[in-house]
C-alpha cells in the first residue's frame, strides 16, 4: 500500500481547558479527495488549522509525503505545498480575477520592473486564463470584476488562486456553502478535477449530499474526536447521521490498496 501524503497521529489541541482535538487520526492520499463532516464543534474547523499552520497542535506526529514535519506558521505548510481556501475566501471585490489570482505575488517579468513596480500584466493574463481553462472555469473574462461574479465562480477563483502555488494538498472548508444547485454542481464539478490532476483534498462540509456525490473518504469527527471513517460506495446517510450525533459506535472502513485499479479509486478510497 502506497504512503499517504499527509498522515496525522494523535493529534491534540487545547484551547486553555477545552480540548479541541483529543488524538485525532487523519490521512490523505494524492489523488483522494477526503470529506471532515461532523456537528459544529466537533474540531473540523480546528483540524483544518493545524494542517494549514495557522494553529499548531500540542501533542502529536505529523508527516508529509514519508517525513516527519512541523507545521507552526501558515508560511510551513505553503512551502510543503499545502493550500487553504478558507470559507470567507479572502477575494477583493473592487479587482479584476486575474488581480485577485496574483494579488501580493504579481509578475514584475525580471529585477527592474520589481524595482520601479512594474506589473507583466499580460504574463499575468496568459497564465490565468490558462490556468482556469485547465480547471474547466467558465468566466464572461478574466477582467471583469469579482464583484460581478456568482458564488460558484467566486469560490473557483478562490481556488484557482491556491493552486498558482502548485500544491499537493488542497484544504476546502465549506465550499459549497450557500451555493445554489447549479453553483455547487460546479464547485464539485472542480473538486473533480483536482483530483484528477492527481492532488490530495480535504474538504469540511455540512451537506451530506454533497460529500456522498465527490467524496472517495468521509472522516467523521465528533466532540474533538474520530468518529467513523465510512466509503460512500458502500454506506448510507443515516450511518453518517448517526455517527456524527454519537447513535452509532466508532465505525471505521477498511481503506482498499491504492494499488487497485484506477476505476475502482474513483468509488473507493
Amino acid at each position: 500500500m502506497s504512503e499517504p501524503l499527509l498522515q496525522m497521529s494523535g493529534i491534540c489541541k487545547n484551547y486553555g481547558a477545552v480540548r479541541a482535538l483529543d488524538h485525532i487520526d487523519l490521512s490523505v492520499h494524492a489523488g483522494e479527495v477526503v470529506a471532515l463532516v461532523g456537528d459544529n464543534g466537533a474540531g473540523k474547523s480546528t483540524l483544518i488549522k493545524v494542517i494549514s499552520g495557522v494553529g499548531p497542535c500540542d501533542q502529536g506526529a505529523i508527516r508529509f509525503e514519508g517525513r516527519a514535519v512541523t507545521l507552526h506558521q501558515p508560511g510551513e505548510a505553503a512551502r510543503l505545498g499545502i493550500a487553504t481556501v478558507f470559507q470567507d475566501l479572502a477575494l477583493c471585490d473592487n479587482l479584476d480575477v486575474v488581480a485577485n489570482l496574483y494579488l501580493g505575488r504579481e509578475s514584475t517579468g525580471s529585477r527592474l520592473g520589481a524595482a520601479v513596480g512594474w506589473r507583466d500584466e499580460i504574463a499575468m493574463e496568459t497564465r490565468a486564463t490558462r490556468l482556469l481553462a485547465d480547471l474547466a472555469v467558465k468566466l464572461p473574462s478574466v477582467r471583469v470584476p469579482v464583484a460581478a461574479l456568482s458564488g460558484g465562480q467566486r469560490q473557483s477563483i478562490a481556488i484557482a488562486r491556491a493552486l498558482l502555488g502548485a500544491p499537493r494538498l488542497v484544504l476546502l472548508d465549506e465550499p459549497t456553502a450557500a451555493l445554489g444547485v447549479s453553483q455547487t454542481e460546479q464547485v464539485l464539478n472542480l473538486i473533480r478535477r483536482l483530483r484528477e490532476q492527481n492532488l490530495a483534498v480535504i474538504v469540511i462540509s455540512h451537506n451530506l449530499a454533497d460529500v456522498f456525490s465527490v467524496a472517495d473518504r468521509i472522516e467523521v469527527l465528533r466532540l474533538g474526536c474520530n468518529a467513523g471513517t465510512f466509503r460512500p460506495s458502500d454506506s448510507r446517510h443515516e450511518d453518517v447521521v448517526a455517527a456524527i450525533t454519537g447513535a452509532l459506535p466508532h465505525h471505521r472502513a477498511t481503506p482498499p490498496s491504492p494499488a487497485a485499479p484506477s476505476i475502482l479509486r474513483k468509488a473507493l478510497p
